[in-house]
Formats: structure tokens, C-alpha cells, sequence
């Protein structure tokens, strides 16, 4: 199976399977000498882990780090040696037995039968490889790339700007939340006055066996202009390829994003200025980003995630051989999987940022 190593300059490979032993991932690229929290690696997990809260699945993962090379501890705390980062999650609570019926039929918009298309088998429990559980290796991999990234004065930061068609403020476009209102309740949405209509709609999906969709908005500061490679490696091409990576993930649009083809020019355009010594822009249209290339501003962007595909309720689908059935799903699953694709979002973004700066640096040899 290909497709499982990202990153050009900081590589990571990922791991294992939802139901196997263990998951985990391998950073190959991070410089010596950076000072490691690994606390902080797994409060970054903790936000991403289920049975966190009502509204996620309720499998009792810890998802406990175990770090296995590229670290050596100091006086001064845990530092890079400048080789691979292995780290592993194990499985604590898999229950294989909860797909025996899966293994027979296809779920509805799961990879179920894509996947037996491609190599003529697959992991029905819980999907393998192609189930979500795999994003917690990216979750650890990038609170590493976060960790670099702060060194450059380089946050990032994403949030529920919607769900279920509840909008939360544009604002936060112009003025992202910080981590603190994000993770104040457990929907992750900083909008106290989208909150109780975001529960109230997720609420009654979850009484009829239902989930929603929505938008996750994603926010890098701190970026300096120049990031990124014109013509095929485009900032927000590599960006893109990184979210769309997510399980769930349908559309990704960065500053005004699909709005852009209902305007003008004249509205679009993001106009130069000089502030305090600086070129910026009076206005962020474009997202941060102009020909591929970050500009200075902050860097904004949307991602819309459809409806989680199992349902708490029978779905018509068919058996391997094409005879219909209905399929009914005894595992534990999200009714959105919006409030824990927040940290994975934020870890795709802090993966692709931090690649981007080690090739600038290396440019500038």
C-alpha cells in the first residue's frame, strides 16, 4: 500500500490499523536540538481521542504516547537528536467482534468495497486503515511540527465555523479564536451564540440514529511572506493535499474560497499598504496566500465535512457476491466528526507549514 509517507523535507510515515495492536508514525526530517514537551504531544492527542466527551464515540482509547527513538533526554528536558522520531499509540479497547457483519457487506460510503476493488482484501474491523483512528499518528507528528513552528513565532489554530448549517461568525476569518475558546465546550465552536443552536440541531440528529456534516475554519499566524513554491507546489496546493487527506473531507477553500467566484474583481482584490515598515494588505481575501506564495497575512482556510457514513440505523447496501441487504453497524462511532477533526486539522496545517519553512531555509544556504 503506497500513500502512507507525507511530507518532502519533514516526512512522516503512519502506521497500523484501528484494530490492530498498535497505530503510530515515524518523523524523519525534524532538526537537532529542538526541545520536545511531550506533555504537550499528548494534550494534543487527549483533544483528539474518543470518550472524550457525549457527543464523541464512546471507545476508551487513552491514546498514551510512547516515544521510541530520536530523543534524548537532558538537564534540560527532552531534546532531538536529529534521527527518526518513532512514536506509538496501542489499541486498548479494539473489539473486532462488533464488524463480523461488516466483513460480509458493504457500508454505505465507507472505503468498505473501494478498498476490496484496489487489492482484493481488506480489514473490516473498523475499516483498517481507512478508518479515522489512523489521524491520531498525524495528531502526534504534528504537535511535534507545532513545536518547530513556535520556535518561527508560527501558531495554528482551527475551529467549528459550522454544523448541521448553523453558521458561527465570519469573524473569526479576520480574528481567529485562540486555543482556550476553542476547546471551552465540546463542540469546539468559539460562537457562543451559534453553540446552542449547533447542540440543539446535533441533538435531534443523534435521537433518530442520524449525523451532520459542517466546516471546520483553519488559521496559521505568525507566517512570514515567502513560503511555499510557485507553479506545481503551490502553498495552498500543498495545503490542500494535506486537508483532503482527512477522512470526511469534501471541499477546501482558503480565504474567501468559493465565494470568490461571485465576486469582482474590485471586491476581491487584496490592496498593498505600507505599515510599520512592512508591505501587508488592507484587506486577507486571499487567504494569506498569493501565487502560491504566503504573503504575510494570516493564513485562512475552510474545509466542509460531510455527514459521518454509519448511522445508528439499518442502510440498504450489498453483500461482496451483489446480493442486497440491509447492514445495521454495532460499533461505536461520532454523530459529527467535527470537534475532534479540530486537532487534525490543525496538525495537516502545522505538517505542510513546517515543510515549507525547512525548504525555505535550505534555499537561503
Amino acid at each position: 500500500m503506497g500513500g502512507s509517507i507525507f511530507g518532502r523535507f519533514f516526512r512522516v510515515s503512519t502506521f497500523g490499523e484501528s484494530h490492530g495492536p498498535a497505530i503510530g508514525c515515524i518523523v524523519d526530517g525534524c532538526p537537532a536540538g529542538l526541545q520536545i514537551n511531550l506533555v504537550a504531544i499528548q494534550q494534543e492527542l487527549n483533544r483528539r481521542r474518543p470518550g472524550q466527551s457525549e457527543i464523541t464515540s464512546p471507545r476508551d482509547e487513552k491514546d498514551k504516547v510512547e516515544i521510541l527513538s530520536g530523543l534524548l533526554q537532558t538537564d534540560e528536558g527532552w531534546i532531538t537528536l536529529g534521527t527518526p522520531i518513532a512514536m506509538l499509540i496501542r489499541n486498548e479497547d479494539a473489539r473486532p467482534q462488533d464488524y463480523s457483519e461488516v466483513s460480509k457487506a458493504y457500508r454505505p460510503s465507507h472505503a468498505d468495497y473501494t478498498y476490496d476493488a484496489k487489492y482484493g482484501i481488506r480489514d473490516a474491523r473498523g475499516g483498517g486503515r481507512s478508518s479515522a483512528r489512523e489521524t491520531a499518528a498525524r495528531v502526534a507528528a504534528g504537535a511535534i511540527a507545532q513545536q518547530l513552528l513556535a520556535t518561527q513565532g508560527i501558531k495554528v489554530v482551527a475551529w467549528v465555523q459550522a454544523l448541521g448549517g448553523i453558521q458561527a461568525s465570519h469573524a473569526f476569518k479576520e480574528h481567529p479564536p485562540t486555543r482556550e475558546q476553542v476547546d471551552a465546550n465540546a463542540l469546539r465552536c468559539p460562537d457562543n451564540e451559534a453553540l446552542p443552536q449547533m447542540e440543539a440541531v446535533l441533538s435531534a440528529a443523534m435521537a433518530e440514529g442520524d449525523t451532520l456534516g459542517g466546516i471546520v475554519g483553519f488559521a496559521a499566524s505568525g507566517v512570514t511572506a515567502g513560503l511555499g513554491e510557485p507553479v506545481f507546489d503551490k502553498l495552498h496546493a500543498e495545503l490542500g493535499k494535506a486537508f483532503f487527506s482527512i477522512n470526511a473531507v469534501k471541499g477546501v477553500g482558503f480565504g474567501e474560497g468559493f465565494e470568490a467566484a461571485t465576486m469582482r474583481g474590485s471586491a476581491h482584490n487584496d490592496a498593498f499598504e505600507a505599515h510599520e515598515g512592512q508591505i501587508r494588505t488592507v484587506t486577507n481575501r486571499s487567504g494569506g496566500i498569493q501565487g502560491g506564495i504566503s504573503n504575510g497575512e494570516i493564513i485562512t482556510a475552510e474545509l466542509a465535512f460531510k455527514p459521518i457514513a454509519t448511522l445508528r440505523r439499518e442502510q440498504q447496501t450489498v453483500k461482496k457476491d451483489g446480493q442486497p441487504t440491509m447492514l445495521g453497524v454495532k460499533g461505536r462511532h461520532d454523530p459529527t466528526v467535527l470537534p475532534r477533526a479540530v486537532p487534525i486539522v490543525e496538525a495537516m496545517g502545522a505538517l505542510v507549514l513546517v515543510d515549507a519553512w525547512l525548504a525555505q531555509r535550505l534555499a537561503k544556504l
